[in-house]
């Protein structure tokens, strides 16, 4: 069974903190890089952050460079994302992702929201 299953979304002021999580089944977790991206009212769903299988090689969008953390325990199957310094800017749904051959694998997403 394939699955990507997040938590860890709410509300949240600016200025605030958030860990998501998303635990993967071991087919498509193992060896492979994982990805977060997130899709904002009306707008299109974009990258995030992804790191490499072995959880050494990180990449971040701009926007959120030096802010979130993206990190995976591979022994759990679990990629996290801690947001940091959170901004009304980012509230959207917050999805998980992976790519395994030719095939791309999603989340149902959870949904980050900030605002005072």
């Amino acid at each position: 069974q394939v699955y990507l299953e997040e938590s860890g979304g709410g509300s949240v002021q600016p200025g605030g903190s958030l860990r998501l999580s998303c635990v993967v089944s071991t087919s498509i977790f193992s060896g492979n890089a994982m990805d977060w991206y997130r899709q904002a009212p009306g707008k299109q769903r974009e990258l995030v952050a992804d790191i490499s299988s072995g959880g050494g090689i990180t990449s971040y969008t701009d926007s959120v460079k030096g802010r979130f953390t993206i990190s995976r325990d591979n022994a759990k199957n679990t990629v996290y994302l801690q947001m940091n310094s959170l901004k009304p800017e980012d509230t959207g749904v917050y999805y998980c992702h992976t790519r395994k051959w030719t095939m791309d694998y999603w989340g149902k997403g959870t949904l980050v929201t900030v605002s005072s």
